[in-house]
């Protein structure tokens, strides 16, 4: 027994001493080496072999709140001590959390929010002035980041309350900020959290201001001559004070009624422009808090039901450049197979070197990878990197025919048009695809055949096949080899939107090319159509705008367009919508309609001058909700977003 005790102490503690070292990362010098689930890991041991042994070690990072505060900022004691959040690991906890509860209030409700990943800050106001900002620190001391925090354009310097007012809230770098930030930083930011605690923590508040910062309160801790009854009335305190807040705030009694908000926001949590890794349950009743109390680290009244990581840290164990359909050569991360949200992960996506070299990563270094919305996941950065890591080298030659490659800003392209297989096959692929031609029985592996043994190079080369041809293929029956040729012949008939899709212009998918066809109608006016017409389209960036103006001035792509037009391929011209009543709307259309298809549905939305989207965000006015309606109807109800049904549309046209 005592060797056993022994050997448990001795892992505390080295679990103390490496949960500390991580925390000076994370807190102090803004540069973590380990995913937020690596740190839990370790964290959550530690305090499972504590409650075994009954010994907390002196230096036990589970006793702090905090990271130690920085020199390099003025020290400010909190008037109001900042407590932490404890976790709930099951449903079963969060059932044991109500439960408890319930002893102190007879039929209590409850609050639920967004755990913000994001940096605490605390907010003073002063006769309806903001005075000042300071950090968490170590809960008990801050920094004074006041200067940094006024740059913070959702933080009022002015409010309607008069009394004496400290707020906690979360200062946040929002998705898009983070996006628009790294596209011109020397030095890509790792993620939104890192992004946000650099900036606060900067000693140039120029520096704050160009992140871009938001602030979300979620806490009162001090409000002179006026006392909350509920959280729900705190809440609303706020916002009457201008205050950001999150875009969800719900009250529930059961435990099953907090879960399916907590099921639907870990659903479509990707999808939001903040960036949250759970959910906060507190005791809607703010009178008995004070009774139920605080451990010296928590509050009991309250518990935060962490979501399974989206981010992780492994080892970048080698990169391969693959070709794409528009002769672009992309480097894959290949990686050390490692478990996220649920898959195991091999590969990541590495968007070019200039991405490389801006997230300073390195063949056999450590790096975060994190995966959205069932994506190949991304690499953010570097966590690590070791003595035998080796800078990534950009290829010369391209990795599939040998042939020269062009540069052209970050990108190195292989101008091997027919020569070159990767990029035949996948133009090729992409062309028969179902919202392309939409030819029947041409996978990927039918396209590798043609190009192998029928010397296939072009799209205007399949309307060419004949029936000969095809069942001299292996595994080409008769009757296959008609139904392809049948596809093809059915196929020459389509909509401009598709034809443009099918073309396989760098970066244009299906939304872009339907954009691009309600905008020019047809082929003669966007073959013609100027740069400066192309990017005026709503949506469409500069480089996409490009992208289109340079593939209609190709000589390649123009004689293949002759080809196919030769063939017998009939452009549906696009007609312009019959009337305005939709004009401005934005629908997204989710789950099995009752009375239309989707296709028929979308066609009356857009003749009455709506536009259609693929998923749900703050921009969307409308959700058409039909019958097993998933995570679209999910995000849809936690956005606040209208949801209708067919019969409201019908109406709206009327």
């Amino acid at each position: 027994m005592e060797k056993d005790l022994d050997k448990k102490l001795e892992r505390m503690r080295a679990l103390v001493e490496e949960v500390l070292f991580h925390n000076r990362n994370y807190y102090e010098l803004d540069n973590p080496t380990i995913s937020d689930k690596e740190y839990d890991k370790l964290y959550d041991e530690l305090v499972d072999l504590e409650k075994e042994t009954g010994i907390v070690l002196p230096n036990s990072p589970t006793q702090r709140v905090g990271g130690d505060v920085l020199d390099k900022f003025v020290k400010k004691r909190h008037e109001v001590r900042l407590y932490s959040m404890n976790k709930v690991r099951t449903m079963d906890d969060l059932a044991d959390f109500f439960e408890d509860m319930k002893k102190f209030v007879k039929d209590p409700t409850f609050a639920v929010e967004y755990k913000f990943d994001g940096l605490t800050i605390v907010v003073e106001y002063v006769d309806g002035k903001f005075v000042s900002a300071t950090t968490r620190g170590n809960g008990e001391i801050g920094e004074d980041v006041t200067e940094q925090v006024k740059t913070i354009k959702s933080v009022p310097l002015e409010i309607p309350f008069k009394g004496r007012l400290i707020l906690r809230g979360e200062g946040m770098m929002t998705n898009s900020a983070f996006k628009k930030y790294n596209k011109t930083a020397t030095e890509a930011l790792k993620n939104p959290r890192n992004g946000v605690a650099g900036a606060i923590r900067n000693l140039d508040p120029k520096e704050t201001a160009r992140r871009n910062l938001d602030l979300f309160c979620y806490d009162v801790l001090l409000c002179e001559g006026k006392k909350f009854k509920t959280q729900q009335e705190m809440h609303q305190f706020l916002i009457e004070n201008g205050f950001k807040t999150g875009d969800l705030f719900e009250i529930v009694k059961t435990k099953d009624e907090a879960m399916k908000i907590i099921s639907h926001v870990d659903e479509v949590k990707s999808n939001l422009d903040v960036m949250i890794d759970g959910m906060v349950i507190k005791l809607n009743e703010v009178p008995p808090r004070e009774e139920i109390g605080y451990t010296n680290k928590f509050p009991k009244w309250a518990v935060a039901f962490k979501f399974e990581a989206e981010e992780v840290s492994t080892m970048l164990n080698d990169v391969v450049w693959q070709v794409g359909r528009s002769g672009k050569v992309s480097p894959i991360a290949i990686l050390e197979p490692v478990e996220l949200a649920g898959a195991t992960i091999k590969r990541a996506t590495l968007n070019n070197i200039e991405d490389i070299r801006k997230k300073n990563v390195f063949l056999k270094s450590r790096v975060f990878i994190r995966r959205s919305n069932e994506v190949i996941p991304e690499v953010l950065g570097l966590a690590e990197k070791f003595e035998f890591s080796k800078e990534i080298e950009e290829p010369k030659i391209c990795p599939c025919c040998h042939g020269k490659l062009v540069k052209k800003g970050p990108l190195v392209f292989c101008t091997n048009y027919d020569g070159c297989k990767e990029q035949v096959v996948a133009r090729l692929t992409h062309f028969c695809e179902r919202g392309a031609f939409d030819i029947v029985g041409l996978s990927e592996k039918t396209i590798i055949q043609f190009y192998d043994d029928l010397n296939l190079r072009h799209y205007s080369d399949l309307f060419h096949l004949t029936k000969e041809e095809l069942v001299g293929l292996e595994k080409f029956a008769d009757k296959k080899a008609q139904n392809v040729l049948d596809s093809l012949e059915r196929s020459k008939n389509i909509d401009f939107s598709r034809f443009v899709y099918a073309l396989g212009i760098s970066e244009v998918g299906a939304k872009t090319a339907k954009d691009v066809a309600k905008m020019f109608k047809n082929l003669a006016s966007l073959q013609n159509a100027t740069y400066e017409q192309i990017d005026s389209i709503e949506d469409i960036g500069e480089v996409i705008a490009q992208n289109i103006f340079d593939f209609f001035r190709d000589e390649h792509n123009l004689k293949e367009i002759e080809r196919l037009l030769a063939v017998g391929v009939k452009i549906k011209n696009e007609e312009g919508a019959k009337t305005d009543k939709l004009s401005g709307l934005t629908f997204v259309l989710t789950g099995t309609l009752e009375n239309y298809s989707r296709a028929e549905m979308t066609k009356i939305i857009e003749e009455n001058g709506g536009k259609t989207a693929s998923s749900v965000s703050k921009n969307t006015n409308f959700v058409l909700a039909g019958a097993e309606a998933g995570s679209k109807l999910d995000k849809a109800k936690a956005l606040g977003v209208s949801i209708i049904s067919e019969a409201d549309i019908l109406k709206m046209v009327e």
